[in-house]
């Protein structure tokens, strides 16, 4: 399988939506928002804060993730999205997504990565992920996304 990262264009976001979709961890609501993130950035890609790149297979999309500095702080960036299409995941398209964004963060003189997940069972995938991607729980907040859904930071020093 031969991946190609580039950054997002206007006839992505067709596939993007379509896998985020497809995803069962995003709520309504967060494909709401993610589709507004993918949108800002088309509109102002240097100005909207977005660093938004999608990995290809056979000229189709298969992948993408959302990254961006977090204001008021020196080096530190959010991992905001990142989403596989379901026949392309356990395949390395997650990893190689995260890997790029972590390289390009660290060019830009990023320190630290922070990403924020739930804490049901149903994340659970996701966190181990993350995990052995180097990610460490830093932070949680208990009941922050709804009662018995808590927030978990999680933290890789790049740097």
């Amino acid at each position: 399988m031969k991946l190609e990262i580039r950054p997002m264009d206007s006839r992505d976001k067709t596939a993007i939506m379509r896998f985020i979709t497809a995803t069962p961890e995003f709520k309504p609501a967060e494909v709401i928002v993610a589709e507004e993130v993918c949108d800002s950035y088309l509109r102002d890609p240097s100005g909207s804060g977005y660093c938004i790149f999608v990995a290809e297979v056979d000229s189709s999309v298969v992948g993408y993730i959302c990254y961006g500095p977090i204001p008021l702080t020196e080096g530190t960036w959010d991992i905001y999205w990142i989403a596989v299409a379901v026949e392309y995941q356990r395949r390395g398209v997650g990893r190689a997504l995260l890997s790029f964004a972590e390289t390009n963060i660290t060019k830009a003189s990023g320190r630290l990565a922070l990403i924020e997940t739930s804490s049901k069972p149903e994340y659970e995938r996701t966190r181990r992920f993350y995990h052995a991607q180097g990610y460490k729980v830093v932070c949680r907040i208990p009941d922050f996304y709804a009662p018995g859904d808590d927030k978990l930071t999680l933290q890789k020093r790049l740097s």
